[in-house]
């Protein structure tokens, strides 16, 4: 009697290890987790897997329920960055366009997810004197240390936006620069400086691009760009950051949700 062996199979390899997640009680949880797992999508490292581990396993990494995580994941899936795919698991769909708006709902995960996925490079760096609009948060400093980005599209590598950090210069002599190359600098301070974040105040505006954001983001001379400022405090009350950011018009929008409880 022939036996018949069957090929054993191929362990899968270790999905995807997305970061940690302090959930604030008074935002919707499901949008904390979806912007906390697409930072950590569009900033992981090349050599990242790209299955996800299961819903339960990432209800049980976030402390959420499982409907939640679903909520969540069906999120990441509409904008286009994750596939489920039944039996068979949820995976990373590395190509996948980018949308950008730039959402305000009181999250910092939900701005470290709209600062990552894009090359960033370091155009340059330094002590600085306080700029006269800056001077408010940093009453007791002489100068500050500028560090000046430019951000480009993953897939063309057009420019999609440039920023201008202001950085305590307490928390800069612990800040090392190739990490903003990788990562957006509010999860830098975060993790890899390891600053207590309490707030970040956010403000968008409309602007006309000058001279160097025309030239950055090869935009035409006063055309409409998105100016965003936002400060970063940390739990003492000192402000830590200050970032300057200019997005091109034809690339961004603005929106806001506003929860009715």
């Amino acid at each position: 009697m022939t036996q018949v062996h069957q090929k054993p199979r191929t362990p899968p390899g270790p999905a995807f290890a997305p970061d940690s997640l302090v959930l604030n009680r008074k935002l919707p949880l499901w949008y904390q987790v979806s912007q906390s797992l697409r930072a950590s999508i569009l900033g992981r490292a090349a050599d990242a897997s790209e299955r996800l581990p299961t819903e339960e396993q990432l209800a049980a990494h976030y402390g959420v329920s499982v409907l939640t995580m679903r909520q969540a994941l069906k999120e990441l899936e509409n904008e286009g960055l994750i596939s489920r795919h039944r039996r068979r698991g949820t995976f990373i769909e590395p190509r996948a366009r980018r949308v950008s708006p730039v959402r305000l709902l009181g999250s910092i995960d939900a701005i470290v997810a709209q600062q990552s996925g894009e090359l960033t490079s370091v155009l340059d760096h330094g002590p600085t004197a306080v700029p006269c609009e800056l001077g408010e948060y940093f009453p007791d400093c002489a100068e500050v240390v500028g560090y000046r980005r430019l951000r480009r599209d993953e897939d063309s590598g057009e420019p999609t936006n440039w920023a201008e950090n202001a950085v305590h210069p307490e928390v800069a002599s612990r800040l090392d620069v190739t990490d903003l190359e990788r990562w957006p600098m509010t999860k830098v301070l975060r993790d890899r400086v390891g600053v207590r974040i309490a707030r970040i105040t956010d403000t968008v505006e409309a602007r006309l691009a000058d001279p160097v954001t025309a030239e950055l983001l090869q935009v035409p001379l006063l055309s409409p760009i998105l100016f965003y400022t936002g400060v970063t405090y940390e739990e003492s009350g000192r402000v830590v950051d200050v970032a300057r950011i200019r997005y091109r018009g034809d690339r961004f929008a603005f929106s806001v949700t506003v929860e009715a409880h």
